[in-house]
C-alpha cells in the first residue's frame, strides 16, 4: 500500500434540511465542493447526509468524486465516507469505491481517514494500491 497524505479545504457548502426529527434533531443533505493539495491534487464534489442529534453532534455518510491526480497519476475515483462531527471537529472514513476509478487510477482501492475542524481546511490519509 502507498500512503496519499495532503489536505482539501472547503470551496463551497450548501445545507438543506429535509427534515425535522421529534427529539429536536434533525437530517441534512450537504452539498460540499473541496480543493485538494498534497498526495491529492484535484477537486471534489461530495453529498453529505447528516442525522444531527439535538446536542448538535452529527453523524454522516456520504460519496465523494474526486477528480485529479493521487500519487501523480490522473484520473478520477469515487470515496464513501463515513464519520461523525462532535460539535467542534469532524472525523471519518474513507472507503474507495470498487471500480470507480478512471484513467491512470482505473484499478485502485484503498481506505483513509480524514479530520476536519470548524473552518475551511481538513487533513487526510489515504492508504491504497493501483
Amino acid at each position: 500500500m502507498t500512503a496519499a497524505i495532503g489536505e482539501f479545504e472547503i470551496t463551497g457548502w450548501t445545507e438543506d434540511t429535509y427534515l425535522d426529527l421529534p427529539h429536536g434533531g434533525k437530517l441534512t443533505r450537504a452539498t460540499v465542493t473541496q480543493n485538494f493539495s498534497g498526495d491529492i491534487v484535484g477537486t471534489g464534489d461530495v453529498q453529505w447526509l447528516m442525522c444531527y442529534r439535538s446536542d448538535a453532534t452529527a453523524h454522516f455518510v456520504g460519496l465523494q468524486h474526486i477528480a485529479g491526480s493521487v500519487g501523480g497519476r490522473e484520473g478520477s475515483l469515487v470515496i464513501e465516507t463515513v464519520g461523525d462531527f462532535d460539535g467542534a471537529k469532524a472525523r471519518g472514513s474513507w472507503s474507495i469505491v470498487a471500480g470507480s476509478g478512471t484513467d491512470a487510477l482505473k484499478k485502485i482501492r484503498g481506505q483513509g481517514d480524514f479530520e476536519a475542524p470548524m473552518g475551511p481546511k481538513a487533513w487526510f490519509t489515504l492508504e491504497y494500491e493501483l
